[in-house]
Formats: C-alpha cells, sequence, structure tokens
C-alpha cells in the first residue's frame, strides 16, 4: 500500500487513500506514525454527503475529531490523487469542511465555528471547543519569549491539557504578540502527548479569542509556529460565521509498504 508521508506548516501525518479498505486504523496509527515520528494518521474513505470522508487519527492510536492542517493536507491529498477538484468539501466527525486549492502547495480550509467560546474558563485560560462533537482547545497568553522557554513551560502545559475543567482533555495553545496582527503560537497538543510544530485548529482558536477579546478588529491573524506560517480570516459581526485556515503543505515522502 502507498502511506504517504505528508506535512502542513510541520504538522506531519501519515495518509492513505482508504476506500473500501477495512483496518485498525487505530493500530494503524500507532504502527505507521512511529516510522517517521508523525502526529496522526488519515485515511480518505467514500462519503455521501460529501466529496470525501476523512478518519482522523492521534499517533497514540486516538481517533480526533477534526485537525485542522491535517484536513489542509487531505485536500492537496485528493487534489493530486483525483479524488476530488480544486475545490471540495470534507466529512469529519466535527462536521463538514469546505476546502480550497489556493496556489502552488498553498490550501485553505473553513474550519468547524466555535461552539464554545468562553474567555476565562479557568483563570486567565480561555476555552474554545470547534465543531460538533467539539474539538477542545485552551488558550493562553504568554508574555516572554515563548519558544524559547518552551521547555519550562512543558510541566504547566501538560498540566492543563489534563485539567478536570477540560473533560475531554484540550490542546493546550500559548501565544505571544509580535504586532497587532501577528502572534507566535506554541501547542501540546492532546493524543500526541508532547509539543507540535503547527496546530492548525490551535491558531484558528487563539484567533477567535483575541476577536472576542476585541484585541483583532481587522479580523485576520497571521500565526507563527515552529514549523512555518498559518494564517486565519474570521467572518462575520457579533459571531464567528466562518473561521478560515490557510498555509502550506508538503508531501515529504511517497513510501510503498506491507501492511
Amino acid at each position: 500500500m502507498k502511506v504517504y508521508y505528508m506535512n502542513g506548516a510541520g504538522n506531519d501525518f501519515m495518509v492513505i487513500d482508504g476506500r473500501g479498505v477495512r483496518a485498525d486504523y487505530a493500530q494503524w496509527a500507532r504502527q505507521l506514525c512511529a516510522l517517521r515520528g508523525a502526529d496522526g494518521f488519515m485515511a480518505v474513505d467514500n462519503s455521501d454527503i460529501a466529496d470525501f470522508r476523512l478518519h482522523f487519527y492521534n499517533s497514540d492510536g486516538s481517533r480526533g475529531e477534526m485537525c485542522g492542517n491535517g484536513a489542509r493536507c487531505i485536500c492537496r491529498f485528493a487534489n493530486e490523487l483525483g479524488i476530488a477538484g480544486e475545490s471540495m468539501t470534507v466529512q469529519t466527525d466535527a462536521g463538514l469542511v469546505p476546502g480550497w486549492h489556493l496556489e502552488g502547495n498553498r490550501f485553505r480550509i473553513r474550519l468547524n465555528t466555535p461552539t464554545t467560546l468562553e474567555l476565562n474558563r479557568v483563570e486567565d485560560v480561555a476555552y474554545v471547543e470547534l465543531g460538533n462533537p467539539g474539538l477542545p482547545h485552551a488558550i493562553r497568553e504568554y508574555r516572554g519569549d515563548l519558544w524559547a522557554d518552551s521547555q519550562q513551560l512543558r510541566p504547566e502545559m501538560e498540566a492543563l491539557r489534563h485539567h478536570p475543567a477540560f473533560p475531554k482533555g484540550a490542546n493546550v495553545n500559548y501565544y505571544s504578540f509580535i504586532s497587532d496582527t501577528e502572534v507566535r503560537v506554541l501547542t501540546f497538543e492532546r493524543g500526541v502527548e508532547d509539543f507540535t510544530l503547527a496546530c492548525g485548529t490551535g491558531c484558528g482558536s487563539t484567533a477567535c479569542v483575541l476577536w472576542k477579546k476585541g484585541l483583532l478588529p481587522g479580523k485576520r491573524l497571521t500565526a507563527q509556529v515552529p514549523g512555518g506560517t498559518l494564517k486565519i480570516t474570521i467572518e462575520g459581526e457579533t459571531e464567528v460565521e466562518k473561521l478560515l485556515l490557510e498555509g502550506p503543505t508538503e508531501i515529504t515522502e511517497v513510501l510503498e509498504l506491507d501492511i
């Protein structure tokens, strides 16, 4: 079977065409992600309501509701394999996700809109769930050198990932301002149980929190993550009606494996 090793701004995945395939995807996720140290596993499947269905699993074998950078990568995968055209709709566990090829290696998706957006779930920590069932995120500002301080931040970010205020756990995202429209984001990701080089839904959730606080009047945010740059756009006046994520995608390697 062909297994594609892909990444979106450093968020990396093992990807297969799973149409007609019946397998223990949780086991495959653990097995295949271990080959390259990938963050997640994705399989394309047939769908009656969209161009295709996305099955997403974290590297520990747990199923994820959705993944922003994963969805961008799966759009490229589907486009290059002729499964979908330049625009498409992806069925995910969190709802339908439209996607578009912009130019070159850049793809945009519409993230699931927030179903929960609380600015102070735990002291100064905001809580966002995208989609239904919601993908959970904890968001906190850090006033310091975010990336240089990552290892000293690890214990508190890991503790927040398991905090009882987040019944499903949470992807923990710390941000620090570069300018009024640009932030750095560091993510400790649920299901990976470590820092990742990017988290698209985490950056989208961060943009929602900043907008809700009145700190993003232009509704556009540039998020610098350890693996690259992501851009988020919010549409809506009193509520987040659309949440768009765009950035690069890459097919790093294509493997022929007996699995």
